[in-house]
């Protein structure tokens, strides 16, 4: 059943009122991809009522007074992705399309949206309950950052939507926290994956440079960040807080991951796998072509590559779900009346990560002075793919199911180095499970770039593409990859862009199509080297090229 998003839903739940309404930039879209629909399906599980608006009308009061005010708190989410990123690209330029929008017009979510639906909400409900920001916008900017769009350092989100707590992470058990602390006439204060504002510094808490001192001095800058990254683990953590104007930013440590069962019961909630009815008349949402029939099976990457944010987002620690559930899942799909026998992707961040974890991590946390897979994958990571081999062979003879693709990406290192195993698993994809491309994401072929993207050295792709190869020819199919490369990452120049495109033209023999420019976004190492031009870890000076036209220009040396 759909969260209601109108009153007369509300009404046939027998509800008058809602304890949280749920505001995102998203169409709403009943799926367990989506996290707002996750949150609305845990609070009403927990016996709550919920409801949503998705993109609300931001110059009148049409859509934000649909559902009236609730009792407990606003939960407000610029939705899937940050709304400057899913607004312009790397380039500055704006999109014109936006599949999470009904008809696939981008006209519908403002930039910074999660100050700007906050804004929506103040004016035309004085004093209104607590507003509560969450999704990966608001988690990505919780404390000062830089900001590409303006070229700035802005302090937190918190601060400039003017919102009285925000939710970072995966944010089922701390919105469950926060609505039963404010049911109870509490402060909901001190809940792990939070932060909110204070007068005071707190006792006990790691002070962060300030937000003035970091807005000018970019070591400072670098110092406050990779402070703020080794807190994000929550065996290890400990509580940071950071002066913003007159005023402290509290942030508490993360929460813990949910256990698998946990995770069991979230992917096996009630979802429609659809857009809501009211979206019907705006036209399509193309992410459902994706999403509808897709399988998540597990949270978390320790990949760590120094441009993407998911460590300090789902974090560093895998978390699976349990076979069982996932056969359930893809069961309860070939149920559904629009499912086809197509299941159009079994994975997480990083597919082959599904059931590999290193033990000593989950008992004492993230190693500080040492990464799980670069320079070289840990001797303490049990890679076996033995366990995803044999749920994508029950997935596949469920009744119903004519296919079952892989349509996140692999890490491709961790294949070479599982010698029992590796070879076996690339045999089974590519036989039964690539939908005429695999994903792979190289990156470069400049290991002076990888090392600053975290990345794998060139000889590992050399040799993947080769078993590859081997493995296609074995299966009589004709399959191909499909390579990922960024251009005008912190370290890039043009030539180092010709030398790329000389090994794709001699290793790949094609012209890779999947090139991006390089997008800064908030929290991540490669941003803090993009602003600061300086090396994460050793402070050494790094070439950043900056100009728009050139930033082009590097990608155009491929395409």
């Amino acid at each position: 059943m759909f969260l209601p998003a109108t009153r007369k839903e509300m009404k046939k739940r027998g509800w008058d009122t809602l304890d949280v309404i749920l505001v995102t930039g998203d169409a709403y879209i009943d799926s367990p991809f989506c996290g707002v629909a996750v949150i609305g399906k845990v609070l009403i599980a927990a016996g709550y009522r919920a409801g949503i608006i998705a993109q609300p009308d931001i110059d009148s009061d049409r859509d934000i007074t649909r559902l009236g005010e609730p009792n407990l708190f606003w939960g407000v989410s610029a939705g899937s992705m940050d709304s400057m990123v899913a607004n312009y690209t790397a380039s500055k330029k704006f999109r014109k399309t936006d599949d999470l929008t009904p008809g696939g017009e981008n006209n519908r979510r403002p930039d910074r949206a999660c100050i700007v639906y906050t804004n929506l909400i103040r004016r035309f409900f004085k004093k209104t309950k607590p507003i509560v920001l969450g999704g990966i916008e608001a988690g990505l900017r919780r404390i000062s950052h830089y900001d590409f769009w303006s070229n700035s350092v802005r302090r937190s989100i918190l601060l400039d939507a003017k919102a009285d707590l925000l939710v970072y992470g995966m944010g089922e058990k701390a919105v469950l926290e926060i609505a039963g602390k404010l049911a109870a006439g509490l402060p909901a204060e001190g809940i792990r994956g939070t932060c909110h504002i204070r007068p005071q510094a707190p006792e006990g808490y790691i002070e962060l440079p300030s937000h003035d001192l970091v807005s000018r001095d970019k070591e400072a800058f670098a110092r406050m960040f990779e402070t703020f990254y080794h807190h994000s683990d929550p065996l290890t953590a400990k509580g940071l807080c950071q002066q913003q104007d007159t005023r402290f930013l509290l942030h508490h440590p993360p929460q813990f991951p949910p256990e698998p069962p946990d995770l069991d019961r979230i992917h096996e909630m009630d979802y429609e796998l659809d857009a809501h009815p009211f979206h019907a008349a705006e036209g399509p949402v193309r992410a459902l072509d994706t999403i509808r029939f897709s399988i998540t099976t597990h949270r978390g990457c320790y990949g760590e590559c120094r441009f993407c944010a998911i460590a300090v987002h789902q974090g560093r620690t895998i978390i699976s779900r349990s076979e069982a559930s996932i056969l359930r899942e893809a069961q309860k799909m070939t149920r559904h009346p629009l499912f086809k026998g197509i299941v159009q992707d079994v994975g997480g961040p990083t597919a082959n990560m599904y059931g590999i974890e290193c033990d000593l991590k989950q008992k004492k946390g993230i190693c500080r002075h040492k990464r799980c897979l670069a320079p070289r994958i840990c001797k303490h990571l049990p890679v076996n793919h033995r366990r995803q081999i044999e749920l994508l062979q029950k997935i596949r003879r469920i009744n119903g199911v004519k296919k079952v693709f892989i349509g996140s990406g692999i890490r491709h290192d961790m294949i070479l180095q599982d010698s029992k195993w590796g070879e076996k698993y690339l045999e089974e994809i590519v036989s039964h499970h690539v939908s005429g491309q695999l994903k792979i994401a190289p990156e470069h072929s400049e290991e002076h770039i990888l090392s600053l993207m975290g990345k794998p050295g060139i000889k590992q792709t050399t040799a993947f593409i080769s078993r590859f190869d081997n493995a296609v020819k074995k299966s009589g199919k004709k399959q191909y990859l499909t390579c990922y490369f960024i251009a005008a990452h912190p370290g890039c120049t043009m030539e180092d862009m010709r030398r790329l495109k000389n090994f794709t033209k001699r290793t790949l023999r094609f012209t890779p199509e999947q090139i991006q420019i390089f997008t800064p976004t908030p929290s991540t190492f490669s941003t803090m080297m993009y602003h600061t031009e300086r090396e994460c870890g050793t402070g050494k000076p790094v070439y950043v090229e900056k100009d728009r036209i050139k930033r082009a220009m590097q990608k155009k040396v491929i395409v």
